[in-house]
């Protein structure tokens, strides 16, 4: 994301204060800051006590921080203001909602990952797939793999780091953070074999993370051969793994596909299962 849209807000902020105000980006350095000078200073040592924050105020070293609104447990820009008394406090507090309005402005119009994220979220209307596709000049017409990577316990490995750097063609595929645990891969697969290409990316998926902390499982959409088609595809890899849990506890992939008839009875009332249970099995 730019930070001349950051910079453009927090200019304006500045006439409505004395507090040096300013963003800075997950890595802790400052993007944007109405002090010139301290644009492209480092501050990693901060990041940590943001992201524990979980978006509230916090105050270190004579500086307010608070993290923008995002995806994930772990913040992409958080603001800052100099300062730990009230005003301080007050004043970060409030440029949030400012930025955060000019971060969301941006990524709608320019970003190509969160106009993805808002499809497979059914979070867009379909005539609108249309027309932001072709603003942001994605095909929308072709074969895609939705693969949902879910980490089973709380862990500090970066899994979106790992399948951005697996997959790091940003104009083809896209590798978003969904959750606190969960990282989507949308694949672009071409015009050969979907099905070989699907088990390529899921073997390499699987080695990749098989050595990582916490055990990870991979759940499978169908092919999506269209926009339209990503936010079914999504759904299904989330039901692969719900199922998973129950029928396939040992497997790390599982595909919708090959669900067989654990998806079928997934998809049965509780009700009525507990009514089957008690005919068969009585007390």
């Amino acid at each position: 994301m730019s930070g001349r849209i950051f910079q453009n807000v927090v200019l304006q902020i500045k006439e409505a204060t004395d507090r040096v105000l300013g963003v800075i980006d997950a890595e802790g350095n400052v993007i944007s800051c109405s002090d010139l000078g301290l644009i492209g200073a480092k501050w990693p040592e901060y990041v940590g006590d943001i992201n524990r924050a979980e978006g509230a105020v916090v105050c270190v070293d004579g500086k307010s921080f608070r993290a923008l609104g995002g995806w994930g447990s772990r913040f992409d820009y958080a603001v800052f203001a100099m300062g730990e008394d009230e005003v301080s406090r007050s004043v970060c507090a409030m440029s949030v909602v400012s930025l955060n309005a000019a971060k969301n402005y941006y990524e709608e119009k320019h970003d190509r990952g969160s106009f993805i994220k808002n499809i497979i979220s059914d979070n867009i209307m379909l005539s609108d797939i249309y027309m932001r596709a072709k603003e942001l000049h994605v095909t929308p017409d072709v074969a895609r793999g939705v693969f949902l990577v879910r980490q089973l316990e709380d862990s500090d490995t970066g899994l979106l780091e790992i399948v951005q750097t697996l997959f790091p063609d940003r104009q083809s595929d896209f590798v978003l953070n969904v959750g606190e645990n969960d990282v989507a891969l949308i694949r672009q697969l071409g015009d050969g074999l979907v099905e070989k290409e699907i088990q390529r990316v899921a073997t390499m998926l699987e080695d990749e993370l098989r050595g990582v902390e916490g055990r990870v499982v991979i759940g499978i959409g169908t092919v999506a051969t269209h926009l339209r088609d990503l936010a079914k595809s999504y759904k299904e890899a989330q039901i692969a793994i719900e199922v998973g849990k129950v029928f396939d506890t040992e497997k790390c992939v599982i595909n919708y596909e090959n669900l067989g008839i654990g998806r079928l009875i997934y998809q049965l009332p509780t009700t009525l299962c507990e009514m089957f249970l008690l005919e068969v099995f009585k007390k």
